[in-house]
């Protein structure tokens, strides 16, 4: 895997070693990115079930003031912690080796809230309603923030999480990106 573009370009990153992590490919980070390149510069991002770290990296790397990585594998999370040290961006973010809804909760009821929020579970775990309901509920996700959500196309979250509202969606291949705006009508 490498960073696709911002300060960081071209720059390798250590993958996570067996079948239980899925890595966003480098063709859909660079889509993802395109679309939220004018927003990304100065957010807080986090990256929920973070894998090797890709997408929270990108972030970084395309000038996000913070990023924030969520991952429940000791092992991804000694990845990430690998990753961000041969960027030297280790100041620039934290890592929390637990499940999202521990992360969700923790991070709500310290007021944390995040501009950018890019959630990517195992497509088969069941966990897309769950979570965006708990991303909505602990307010997590800043006003006029966004919420992306990588899932298997075939199978779309939902539309609307509460105060979370679906405004797009973008198939590419057998993956899809769901995108929620927080705080519109």
């Amino acid at each position: 895997m490498r960073i696709v573009s911002g300060k960081y370009r071209g720059r390798l990153l250590r993958a996570v070693r067996g079948q239980d992590v899925r890595p966003t490919s480098d063709r859909l980070r660079e889509t993802l990115f395109n679309i939220l390149a004018p927003n990304v510069v100065g957010t807080r991002f986090l990256d929920l079930c973070a894998g090797s770290g890709a997408v929270g990296i990108e972030a970084l790397s395309r000038g996000a003031a913070h990023a924030t990585f969520v991952e429940q594998s000791r092992s991804a999370c000694s990845v990430i912690r690998e990753n961000l040290s041969s960027l030297s961006i280790e100041a620039e973010a934290t890592v929390l080796c637990r499940d999202a809804a521990q992360a969700i909760r923790s991070l709500g009821g310290r007021g944390d809230q995040f501009d950018i929020i890019f959630f990517d579970p195992p497509y088969s775990s069941g966990i897309y309603s769950q979570t965006l309901n708990m991303i909505e509920k602990n307010q997590v996700a800043a006003d006029g923030g966004l919420v992306v959500v990588e899932h298997r196309a075939k199978t779309p979250p939902g539309t609307d999480f509460g105060g979370l509202k679906m405004y797009r969606e973008l198939k590419q291949g057998e993956s899809a990106l769901t995108f929620y705006a927080v705080g519109i009508e």
